[in-house]
């Protein structure tokens, strides 16, 4: 019989490279991208408590503040030293970055990492970029989140999953893989996710957490996006769009919108859904998601964006009329040329 929980052999090689890197340092700083989610959050507290039995010290160093609704996973054993910004780095002895391909995900913290002399080891999911953070890594596209990986750490390393961090890989998977719906939701991601819950996780106590807690204002905002919603039937695109100042207008942050580009990829025969969100100062952001064999990732590259092959992103300059006419016009030649090779 398969044991799904055994690490594979190129991943256990990448483990053991690193964790001889880590053993040389007295303090580690953490970090992942902009705008942390449940999958960079959950991998970050938990591999702070996993060097915590190493008798190494770390410390989280994010480019933005650390989401409210994630604030469950620090507790008083990891510190938060995002608010310190670069200074932070200067006082570790490794860096470890995680869930991030693009050392430009890093924000406000790239070029100090860019510049950085100490080692820098990555950990990550996400398809290989022109500028990774480090050639130092641990990264495998095979990986539901980049949760997996750092069970994998602690795996081959022999410690211990106690229950916090078990619920911060439980976070981890449970939210890469949209509740363990897309594609991503392996059977070695459910054997991983069944031994978490073996080890303390109440995945009842994790679900209100992180989906039936939201503010109302989130639904405010849902119905307004809502209503900007357009179809295009004969490619298979749906869109919807949200203007700048609405979260703020409804006290939202940025990690109260996860999960909104999902609406229009619910949508019956749509390939390619796409969320536009009106930043102001002609900055749009742009999550895109897609079903069946679409791979938006390849797609979000034309803007000098990435991700996943499911869902990505972009952060694009213009207003958002110019931004929305110009991504749903290359999404059209996109389907387009993807039809046409897929013929031939």
């Amino acid at each position: 019989m398969l044991d799904l929980l055994s690490v594979p052999q190129q991943r256990r090689e990448s483990i053991e490279r690193l964790a001889q890197e880590l053993r040389a340092g007295r303090s580690v700083a953490i970090s992942t991208h902009i705008n942390a989610d449940g999958d960079g959050c959950g991998s970050e507290t938990a591999l702070s408590r996993l060097l915590g039995q190493l008798g190494i010290r770390s410390k989280i160093v994010n480019p933005t503040p650390w989401p409210d609704m994630y604030k469950f996973l620090l507790g008083n054993d990891v510190r938060d030293a995002s608010d310190q910004g670069a200074k932070a780095l200067k006082e570790a002895d490794v860096l470890v970055v995680l869930d991030i391909s693009d050392v430009k995900r890093l924000g406000v913290l790239a070029e100090a990492v860019r510049r950085l002399t100490i080692p820098k080891l990555v950990i990550d999911h996400h398809l290989p970029s022109d500028e990774p953070p480090s050639k130092l890594m641990l990264a495998d596209t095979a990986a539901c989140a980049t949760g997996e990986l750092i069970y994998d750490f602690a795996t081959c390393v022999g410690l211990e999953i106690t229950p916090d961090i078990a619920r911060a890989l439980y976070v981890a998977l449970l939210t890469d893989t949209g509740g363990f719906r897309f594609s991503n939701t392996t059977a070695r991601c459910l054997s991983i996710a069944g031994q978490l819950i073996a080890s303390g996780v109440e995945p009842e106590e994790m679900y209100g957490r992180l989906y039936a807690s939201m503010p109302v204002g989130r639904l405010h905002l849902l119905r307004d996006a809502l209503a900007t919603l357009e179809v295009d039937p004969e490619y298979g695109i749906s869109w919807i769009s949200v203007a700048a100042g609405a979260a703020e207008q409804y006290g939202l942050r940025s990690e109260d919108l996860e999960g909104i580009a999902e609406h229009p990829r619910s949508i019956g025969g749509t390939r390619l859904a796409l969320f536009f969100r009106d930043l102001g100062h002609d900055k749009v952001k742009v999550s895109f998601r897609s079903t069946g064999d679409v791979d938006v990732n390849k797609f979000a590259k034309q803007f000098g964006g990435g991700g996943h092959a499911r869902a990505a992103g972009a952060l694009i300059e213009g207003n958002i009329e110019s931004v929305r006419k110009k991504v749903i016009a290359a999404a059209r030649e996109f389907l387009a040329a993807e039809d046409k090779e897929g013929v031939a």
